[in-house]
C-alpha cells in the first residue's frame, strides 16, 4: 500500500480469471481477478485477455448495486512466472488452437522454458504430441503478434487515439506505425477511414511535428478541398483555397502555394487555370460531361408519326397536354438526352405520364427513379408505375470500407430503353457519375426537375450546370395549369420565385401567415398548430406535419426546436423506453432522421408476423422514420423508414440519427408533406434568401403556415443572393461541345 496525491493506492498481483463486460469502443472493462481472493475490477484498458498475469494499481470502492470493487488506475502485463500461470495463460483461449489439454502438455514438456521456446525456438514445439511444424509456427506468430499489438496499442494511446481506431491503424501499418507517427502522421488521413486531417494534426502536434512541415501543409490543402465539397463545391479558386488553408494551418500563403505544383505532379490535385480541384472531383465532372455527350443521340422520327401517337394517347388517357408539354414529348422521342424543368403546377407529371405512354406504345422498357425514397414513392403515386430510388435501381452493394458500390455500372449496365429521373435538383455529382456509368449510349435519358429548388446537399450543381451549358435539349414548362391556380401554395411559390409581392391577409384556404415577433411565442403557436389545428384541417397525423426552419442553431434552430417539440408531441412515459446519446434523448415513438449516407446499413421489410420479405442495403442522408423499439437486452434501436424498411441500429452507434420534428429546409428537398409550418425570424443574409423560401413553400401539399415576422418574409423574397457554388461541369460540357 502507498499514497498518491493524498489517496491510498493499493498494488495487487494476480491473473484475469474471466471478463464480465467489455466496451470495444472505449476499452471500459469489468473483470474478475484472482489474487489472494476473487476480486471484481473495473477500468479502461487497451487490451486484456482471460488468463493474463497482471499487476494493477488502484483503490477499493463500494458500488451501490454490485458491492465491493477495485477501481484500476494502471495495469501492467506480467510475464508468467511459474508453470501454473504459463499453463493457465496458454489454455485460456488467448492463443487460437491451444486448449487446456494441449497447454498442459506444452508446459509439462518445456517447464519454465515454455515462453522462451515459443518465441526463440518455435520449431521445438513439434516435440509435443498434437503439434505439427505448421501449428508450431502459428502459435509462435500469435504470441509475437499479441505482444506487438499490445505494445502498439500502448504507443498509440499516448497520442490520444481511441482503442477502436488504434486497432484499425495497427491493422493497416503493423510495425511501420512507429515510423509513420514520428515522421508523417498525416499519412493516416489518406490511408485510414475515420482519421481526418484534424485527428492527424493533433497526433502530429503530440509527436512534435513542426507546424510548417511539408507533410502538414500538403495534408491541410487536401483537407481544405475536402471540406469545400461539404459546402457543395467541386473546386476552389486558387486565391480562395490559399486563404482557407492559411486560416486552417496558421502559416504564410507562400508556404502553401509552393506545394500546389508538387500535389499536381502527384495527381492529388488538378489545376485548371486558377481552379484547383481534388483530383477525384475533376475526373468525375469531366467523365459526366463526356458520358452526357455520348447519350446525346438524335433520332429521325417523322413529325406526323409523333403527332398521331400523341393524339391517340390523349384520346385513351383523357390527358390534354398543352403545346410545351407536347414539345417535351416530341423532344424525348427525338433525342437520347433531354432535360425538362418547371416549377409546381406547370404539368411536369402530365408530361412524364404522356412520355411513358408514348414509349410504352412503342414496346419499350421504361425505368423510373428519383434520389430519395419519398420522391420515388410520389413518382409511383402520380404515374401508376413502379419508381425506385436511384441507389436501388443501380443495385447498391455496400462497397468496400463504407464507400458506395453499385452492381450496375459500365460492365453491367441497366437493361432498359428509357430512364426517367425526377427531382434532378437533388442529384449531386457523385450520384450522377454512378448513374451515367450504368447507362449505355442508345438508352434515352430524361432528367426532370425544378432548377429553382435548392441545389443538392452533396457537391455539384448538376441540373443547373447542364441547363446553363446550353449544349443539350431543354424544355422549360412555365404555364400554371387551371387546377393549380386554385392553390395559393403554387401561386405564391411562383410569386416568390419571380420576386413579386405575396398578399398575407389569411383569406387563403391553404397559405397562412401568423404574425409573431418573439421566438417563444412562435414556438407556442407551432405546437398548437401541429398538435391541435392542422391534423384535422389536412386529414393527417401530427407526425405527418413537418416543421421546416432555415437554421440548425439559434432560438428557432433545429436543435432547440426538436427538444421542445419532443416534450409536447412524444412526452416521457413509463411505457416508452428511451436512450440518451450525446445531447439527444431518443424515445420510442420519436420521429428521427438519418444524417449521412450509410451504404452498409442493412434494412428489411417485414411481414405482419415479423418475417423478412425484402432486404437491402443503404440508408441515406435525409431519410426519415419512427423509432419502433429500443431493446436494451439486444442493445439495438429499431427505426421504421419509408416503405416499411426496418433498420436495427446499435445503441452504441446512434451518431447518424437525430430528432426530426423540425428539420432544416435543405434536408426537406425532394420530400412532400400534407402540411408544413415555417418559423421565421431574422437570420444570416446568405441563408435567408428567395431560393430557400421557395423550396420550403413548395414542400407542402395541402397547407403552408408561416409563423413569425412578415418583414423577414419580404426581405427573403427580395434577397436573391445565394452562396456561390464553385462547379466545373458546365465548363467541361461546353469545352467538349466546342471541340
Amino acid at each position: 500500500m502507498f499514497y498518491q496525491g493524498g489517496t491510498e493506492v493499493e498494488e495487487l498481483k494476480g491473473y484475469v480469471d474471466h471478463i464480465i463486460f467489455r466496451n470495444p469502443d472505449n476499452g471500459y472493462t469489468v473483470f474478475v481477478m484472482v489474487c489472494d481472493e476473487e476480486l471484481t475490477c473495473v477500468g479502461t484498458f487497451s487490451m486484456l485477455s482471460e488468463g493474463e498475469n497482471i499487476m494493477v494499481k488502484g483503490e477499493y470502492t463500494e458500488h451501490p448495486m454490485y458491492g465491493k470493487q477495485f477501481t484500476v488506475q494502471t495495469l501492467e502485463e506480467c510475464e508468467p512466472e511459474d508453470e501454473a500461470s504459463m499453463e493457465r495463460y496458454l489454455g485460456s483461449g488467448a492463443i487460437k488452437g491451444i486448449g487446456a489439454a494441449l497447454a498442459a502438455r506444452i508446459v509439462r514438456r518445456f517447464k519454465k522454458d515454455t515462453f522462451r521456446i515459443i518465441e526463440e525456438e518455435p520449431e521445438r514445439l513439434v516435440e509435443v504430441k498434437g503439434i505439427s511444424e505448421r501449428k508450431a509456427m502459428e502459435i509462435s506468430d500469435q504470441v509475437a503478434e499479441k505482444r506487438d499489438l499490445r505494445q502498439a496499442m500502448i504507443f498509440l494511446q499516448q497520442y490520444g487515439i481511441s482503442l477502436n481506431l488504434a486497432v484499425k491503424i495497427y491493422g493497416i501499418y503493423q510495425q511501420d506505425i512507429y515510423r509513420i507517427i514520428k515522421e508523417n502522421p498525416y499519412q493516416l488521413a489518406d490511408d485510414v477511414q475515420g482519421v481526418g486531417f484534424k485527428i492527424a494534426d493533433e497526433i502530429a502536434a503530440k509527436a512534435g511535428i513542426r507546424t510548417d512541415s511539408d507533410f502538414r501543409i500538403r495534408s491541410g490543402i487536401l483537407y481544405t478541398l475536402l471540406q469545400a465539397t461539404a459546402e457543395g463545391h467541386t473546386y476552389l479558386p486558387q486565391k480562395e483555397l490559399t486563404k482557407r488553408t492559411v486560416e486552417l494551418l496558421g502559416v504564410e500563403p507562400e508556404h502553401i502555394e509552393e506545394h500546389y505544383m508538387n500535389l499536381s505532379i502527384d495527381k492529388k490535385i488538378i489545376i485548371k487555370g486558377d481552379h484547383i480541384y481534388g483530383a477525384a472531383y475533376y475526373y468525375m465532372e469531366a467523365s459526366v460531361a463526356s458520358m452526357l455527350q455520348e447519350l446525346d443521340i438524335k433520332y429521325d422520327v417523322p413529325e406526323i408519326e409523333m403527332e398521331l401517337r400523341i393524339s391517340q394517347i390523349e384520346k385513351h388517357s383523357g390527358m390534354e397536354p398543352d403545346e410545351m408539354q407536347i414539345l417535351a414529348v416530341k423532344e424525348a422521342v427525338k433525342n437520347g438526352l433531354l432535360v425538362i424543368t418547371g416549377g409546381p403546377g406547370t404539368g411536369k407529371t402530365t408530361t412524364i405520364n404522356t412520355i411513358i405512354r408514348y414509349f410504352e406504345s412503342e414496346g419499350m422498357d421504361i425505368a423510373l427513379a428519383a434520389p430519395t425514397g419519398r420522391a420515388a414513392k410520389r413518382m409511383s403515386d402520380t404515374t401508376g408505375y413502379e419508381a425506385r430510388t436511384i441507389h436501388r435501381m443501380l443495385e447498391l452493394n455496400g462497397g468496400m470500407d463504407g464507400n458506395a458500390g453499385f452492381s450496375r455500372n459500365a460492365d453491367h449496365p441497366l437493361e432498359t430503353d428509357v430512364i426517367i429521373i425526377d427531382e434532378m435538383s437533388m442529384v449531386d455529382i457523385n450520384l450522377m457519375y454512378a448513374l451515367l456509368k450504368a447507362v449505355t449510349a442508345g438508352t434515352r435519358l430524361i432528367l426532370v426537375g425544378d432548377v429553382n429548388q435548392l441545389p443538392s446537399v452533396g457537391p455539384g450543381s448538376v441540373l443547373k450546370d447542364i441547363i446553363d451549358s446550353e449544349a443539350f435539349p431543354v424544355v422549360k414548362l412555365t404555364k400554371i395549369f387551371r387546377q393549380a391556380t386554385q392553390s395559393d401554395i403554387i401561386i405564391n411559390a411562383h410569386k416568390i420565385n419571380d420576386g413579386e409581392e405575396v398578399v398575407l391577409d389569411n383569406k387563403s384556404m391553404d397559405f397562412f401567415f401568423l404574425k409573431r415577433y418573439e421566438a417563444d411565442k412562435i414556438i407556442n403557436v407551432t405546437i398548437q398548430l401541429i398538435a391541435q389545428k392542422l391534423p384535422k384541417f389536412v386529414d393527417a397525423s401530427p407526425f405527418d406535419i413537418q416543421v421546416l426552419t432555415p437554421m440548425r442553431k439559434g432560438l428557432l434552430g433545429v436543435e432547440r426546436l426538436n427538444g421542445i417539440l419532443q416534450q409536447y408531441l412524444n412526452p416521457k412515459s413509463e411505457d416508452k423506453k428511451e436512450r440518451e446519446h450525446g445531447s439527444h434523448i431518443f424515445r420510442e415513438g420519436d420521429k428521427v432522421m438519418q444524417t449521412k449516407n450509410n451504404y452498409q446499413l442493412e434494412w428489411e421489410i417485414r411481414s405482419k408476423y415479423g418475417f423478412a420479405i425484402d432486404k437491402g442495403l443503404g440508408v441515406f442522408n435525409g431519410d426519415m422514420g419512427i423509432i419502433k423499439e429500443i431493446n436494451e437486452y439486444a442493445e439495438t434501436m429499431t427505426v421504421e423508414f419509408d416503405e416499411g424498411r426496418m433498420v436495427d441500429y446499435s445503441l452504441k452507434n446512434l451518431d447518424e440519427l437525430e430528432l426530426a420534428y423540425a428539420i432544416t429546409i435543405h434536408k426537406s428537398q425532394g420530400s412532400e408533406y400534407p402540411a408544413v409550418v415555417i418559423p421565421l425570424l431574422n437570420g444570416p443574409q446568405m441563408l435567408m434568401n428567395r431560393n430557400l423560401l421557395y423550396t420550403a413553400v413548395t414542400r407542402a401539399k395541402k397547407c403552408v403556415t408561416l409563423v413569425g415576422d412578415e418583414n423577414t418574409f419580404v426581405s427573403m423574397i427580395q434577397n436573391t443572393r445565394q452562396q456561390k457554388r464553385y462547379t466545373g461541369l458546365g465548363e467541361e460540357i461546353r469545352k467538349l461541345v466546342s471541340a
